[in-house]
């Protein structure tokens, strides 16, 4: 069970978080109708994307084997046979099928966001991933199509500013995971770090990370906001996120893999801004 839990990448999960953000910032989390479609989401969406881990897995098994640390991975060390593999694959695909039908029902929309999610994946691991910028645009779909999948699930309409929040900083991790990568591996270990240099890695993932403090800012100041938490506390938050980011870049300067989840779970510090900062926002938009 360990190794197939592994496979399935559970610790990803974590990313599905951004499906409540629609949730959260409209006053609904208390909706018991509301909240049971998005945890039910969270699942469909969480199990879904596992297949494409399972079968990036199977196509990649041979160069895994050969990795200095991808070895280590269920199909490529031996643990889960490939058959294994696509039997877990077929599982996987029809429980995240009928945990998304609990979530939306027939509602088109919700659907088409889980397809074009899982679809882009698929391309991504068919050739898309060595494709400059193209392999980074993707990976951000997948943050977008998360936010877009929990409005759609709720009808809940969110923010542009939001969006672009959500846009630009996608745009940061993805930039930081490739840095990491060509910084610590080389380009030897993925075909598309050929085309990408530090300079261009390093300029490009600051830039978006001011896009995302700027986005984040004019949200929280946005007439629209205001008008729904008449406080206009949010704002304090600004400098939090900013702190949060510092904290987060410096991890990535550091010697980490350049991961988004293993960045956030190896830094307790890190942890505990985050958490913070949810309090925060909770109390500011529920109390």
């Amino acid at each position: 069970m360990k190794n197939y839990l592994k496979l399935m990448r559970v610790h990803h999960y974590l990313k599905n978080v951004l499906i409540f953000l629609p949730l959260v910032f409209s006053q609904n989390l208390f909706n018991i109708d509301l909240l049971s479609k998005t945890i039910f989401g969270f699942f469909s969406f969480s199990i879904l994307s596992s297949i494409v881990y399972v079968i990036n897995d199977i196509q990649d098994v041979e160069k895994d084997r050969r990795h200095s640390t991808k070895c280590k991975r269920p199909i490529a060390s031996g643990a889960v046979s490939i058959k294994e593999a696509y039997v877990l694959a077929v599982f996987i695909a029809i429980v995240g099928i009928a945990f998304n039908y609990l979530a939306c029902g027939l509602n088109i929309k919700a659907w088409l966001f889980v397809i074009m999610y899982v679809g882009f994946n698929f391309a991504y691991s068919m050739g898309f991933k060595n494709m400059p910028i193209m392999d980074i645009t993707i990976l951000v779909s997948g943050f977008l199509f998360r936010v877009l999948y929990g409005s759609a699930i709720t009808s809940i309409n969110v923010s542009n500013w939001l969006y672009l929040t959500v846009i630009a900083m996608s745009f940061y991790l993805g930039l930081g995971k490739r840095r990491n990568e060509l910084k610590t591996e080389g380009s030897k270990s993925r075909k598309v770090l050929k085309y990408y240099n530090h300079d261009f890695l390093d300029k490009n993932m600051y830039m978006c990370l001011g896009l995302t403090i700027v986005f984040y800012s004019l949200w929280c100041v946005d007439p629209t906001t205001i008008e729904r938490y008449p406080q206009n506390n949010l704002v304090w938050t600004v400098p939090l996120v900013m702190i949060i980011c510092m904290k987060y870049s410096l991890n990535v300067e550091g010697e980490s893999d350049g991961d988004p989840v293993s960045v956030l779970l190896k830094d307790k510090v890190l942890i505990a801004l985050t958490l913070l900062y949810i309090i925060i926002v909770l109390l500011i938009i529920y109390v």
